[in-house]
């Protein structure tokens, strides 16, 4: 197992996580793991392996950066064998099968747990491991759809549409992850590990939930207090955006009072309080509109920049997130070594900064199977190790 991955502190070294997913969802939740220090091997079959290799190789690096990957076939039951071996000694089982599949292929939780008392087993799925929409197919956008997700209004009489980001397949990573560590913790104390059932529909209905309106209300999304026509994005004069949110009454009285001799429209006091604001949304926003439409970004920036305004420009391309002063002195993207099979890539490191020190971008993803040999070869070792163990300690009683 590497040693020390982390800079300056071992993190979740000492941690090995098995990881059976493909694509997003899965990836993402290891990756995590994996850039915190726990040793991730990402088994994958012979014919390939993960297709996201293929899809998005750019995207595909970023996911498995940190990680190890060795090629068993499933299929087999000499690869069934290894991967149990595997799962004596490891703390976690990471997949994203279809409810059934590892049972149907012997490797389901009771066999994983016959092997290994304290594994962990996290099954990340569309809809979960029951229910109805169990064996139902899905990606993110089928999974936004029954979450209320698009019931979340956002302006006035504007229909949510789907964005770019795939919220849910990153919102069950992230419970995926954390609820992973968490029953590796219990089961080191307990000795016994557990299934975790992970639903990205039920990821994305948590973090839609609260905002959407109250069920049993008759009144029409957009009626929310929580959509107002001061917290929005707003069309400029040379066709860039810029997101405004003046949710605080201080900082509606700061922008209109220091901006109403340029845009007369903006002396008008009527909406200086947060409730008048929100009951005349429409009024409020098309207000804000005719007034960022007169001027360009170059000009809204210098007037904004000197006031204690919560703004911010809207950046469209990855060249202009790169060019912020802000997102350079963060540190926020780095270069990602490269290997025989892979490039060097600027990519986005953790993005929590440890006082202890973390160096999240140490190594590229893996090449298919890069590391079948190692990894088969610890086994070999360990088992030696324990055999000779287990010699001792007759030949002292």
């Amino acid at each position: 197992m590497p040693v020390d991955p982390t800079s300056g502190w071992p993190g979740l070294s000492g941690l090995r996580v098995l990881d059976l997913s493909r694509l997003l969802p899965g990836g993402f939740a290891t990756l995590m793991l994996a850039d915190l220090g726990a040793d991730v091997i990402k088994i994958e079959s012979p014919n390939g392996g993960d297709y996201g290799r293929n899809v998005d190789p750019d995207a595909f690096a970023a996911l498995n950066r940190n990680k190890r990957s060795a090629v068993l076939d499933l299929r087999e039951e000499s690869g069934r064998e290894a991967l149990l071996r595997l799962v004596e000694r490891s703390d976690a089982v990471v997949e994203s099968h279809r409810p059934g599949v590892l049972e149907s292929m012997g490797l389901g939780y009771g066999q994983l747990r016959t092997a290994n008392p304290r594994i962990v087993l996290c099954s990340i799925s569309g809809y979960g491991q029951t229910g109805p929409y169990a064996g139902r197919p899905g990606h993110d956008l089928n999974f936004l759809g029954l979450s209320g997700f698009f019931g979340v209004p956002h302006r006035p009489d504007a229909v949510v549409d789907r964005v770019g980001i795939r919220v849910a397949d990153m919102a069950g990573a992230m419970y995926a992850a954390f609820a992973t560590t968490v029953a590796v913790t219990a089961a080191r104390t307990s000795g016994e590990g557990q299934h975790l059932d992970v639903s990205l529909h039920e990821a994305a209905a948590a973090w839609s939930g609260a905002l959407t309106p109250p069920l049993k209300e008759d009144r029409a999304a957009a009626d929310s207090p929580l959509v107002t026509g001061d917290n929005d994005v707003f069309l400029l004069a040379d066709g860039r955006r810029i997101s405004l949110a003046t949710f605080e009454d201080k900082f509606w009285l700061t922008f209109r009072k220091a901006l109403a001799s340029e845009f007369p429209a903006l002396a008008d006091g009527r909406y200086d309080r947060r409730a008048d604001r929100t009951r005349a949304k429409r009024q409020v926003w098309a207000l804000l509109a005719g007034v960022f439409v007169q001027r360009d970004l170059a000009w809204w920036s210098e007037a904004l920049s000197a006031l204690d305004l919560p703004w911010a420009p809207v950046y469209e391309s990855t060249a202009e997130v790169l060019a912020d002063g802000h997102v350079a002195a963060r540190g926020l993207v780095g270069t990602l070594p490269g290997s025989d099979s892979e490039p060097p890539r600027q990519q986005v490191r953790f993005p929590v900064v440890f006082g202890s020190g973390l160096d999240s971008l140490r190594s590229a993803a893996p090449g298919h199977g890069e590391h079948t040999a190692e990894v088969l070869a610890e086994l070999d070792t360990e088992r030696t190790g324990r055999a000779a163990a287990l010699g001792a300690e007759g030949a002292r009683s």
